[in-house]
């Protein structure tokens, strides 16, 4: 079941927008319930298992002449999509409701610390997810050993998914969608929704280009590199909103070194896999009927855009080391105020009766200028 958020003595007439807000959860389970409900009937069965289930299965020969089940990628991925999208708002909501708020409600945060913490934490669930997901179907298929895999045997090999892979592109897919309604259930200000649209909006680009073009396996190593960094940054933001100064600054330190590492890492796999591996079996068409996107045009746009990508990310990081740096430096060269001493001494005569004074009234007659005039009337005498 969806969490029942808590309610205002006052209800929500039914469909506003506040009621929406309130109950999404609830409303987008049960009709998640209706496609696996669906599922137990005969007649609803095959309509059913096109959301709920993988879709575009063949079956093949492995290498001992057993015969297994692999995916490709099609236009009903759109339904499997969709079901997902619904499952990752409900999940969503389980997460703020039963983690995220209680710890919001102990620390009390601000309504922009709040707001970046409920951010983070979703995103720290999700990054940590993926990428020991993603990781697991690397060391299986044996990435590590063999980085050739990356490029050797496209099409035929890549076209062809195992089910594990292509649900994690299913699901990543849906994932960045599911972001978009977030938008408006969370209520985030308009001010913030600009840098969250951008970037849920450059995963969906980059994920479901390698998912269509059949790039599924650089893409899955580049995503575990860069999810992995992203996971270390909302881990250090989450311990500078719980007040974990050492921890935070800490992990700050991890996540400096790992982007800029993870960043070279990146150009590297894409350089080897579009510049040399694929080069190799480079054809001067597309063929759409074989999955066979190897021309050079899509390729050298393909590690333009990855390149370009790193270097717009390197260059968003540098500008913010160098703006806390300079923030450092103003608040370190900061001028002190003058000292009590320094400020008697720059007064003009009678500053004797300046001195006699108790401090706040010292205070308040540098700000009048009372001993000016104390010592003006004395003149006069």
């Amino acid at each position: 079941m969806a969490p029942r958020r808590s309610k205002s003595s006052k209800n929500p007439p039914i469909f506003s927008h506040e009621f929406l807000i309130q109950n999404h959860a609830d409303i987008v389970s049960c009709v998640a319930m209706v496609f696996v409900i669906g599922l137990m009937f005969q007649a609803t069965s095959p309509v059913a298992s096109m959301f709920v289930a993988m879709q575009h299965n063949v079956s093949m020969n492995d290498s001992a002449g057993e015969e297994i089940t692999m995916y490709t990628c099609g236009r009903k991925d759109v339904f499997s999509v969709f079901f997902y999208f619904l499952i990752c708002i409900v999940i969503h909501a389980v997460i703020q409701e039963y983690i995220l708020d209680k710890m919001n409600r102990k620390m009390h945060l601000s309504k922009v610390k709040h707001s970046k913490f409920n951010e983070s934490g979703q995103l720290v669930v999700f990054y940590m997810a993926s990428v020991l997901w993603g990781a697991d179907i690397i060391m299986r298929e044996g990435y590590v050993t063999g980085i050739s895999q990356l490029w050797e045997g496209y099409p035929q090999d890549h076209a062809t998914l195992p089910f594990i892979v292509k649900f994690f592109f299913i699901i990543q897919i849906a994932y960045w969608l599911h972001c978009f309604p977030e938008l408006y259930f969370q209520k985030v200000k308009k001010e913030e929704m600009l840098g969250r649209v951008q970037y849920i909006t450059l995963y969906l680009v980059f994920i479901v280009a390698a998912y269509v073009l059949n790039f599924s396996r650089v893409a899955l190593c580049m995503l575990v590199l860069h999810y992995l960094v992203e996971f270390v940054f909302h881990a250090a933001r989450l311990s500078y909103f719980s007040e974990k100064g050492d921890m935070a600054s800490h992990t700050f330190m991890a996540f400096n070194i790992l982007f800029v590492l993870v960043r070279l890492g990146t150009i590297t796999l894409a350089v080897l896999t579009f510049w040399y591996g694929l080069e190799q079996t480079s054809q001067a068409n597309v063929d759409t009927s074989t999955g066979n996107y190897n021309t050079q045009i899509v390729r050298i746009n393909c590690l333009a855009a990855v390149c370009l990508m790193q270097a717009w990310l390197m260059w968003n990081f540098i500008t913010f080391q160098l703006r806390k740096l300079r923030e450092r430096s103003g608040v370190a060269k900061k001028p002190r105020s003058p000292s009590k001493k320094k400020l008697a001494k720059a007064l003009p005569s009678g500053d004797e009766d300046y001195n006699s004074l108790p401090e706040v009234d010292q205070n308040s007659a540098t700000e009048n200028g009372m001993v000016r005039t104390r010592s003006k009337a004395k003149k006069g005498h």
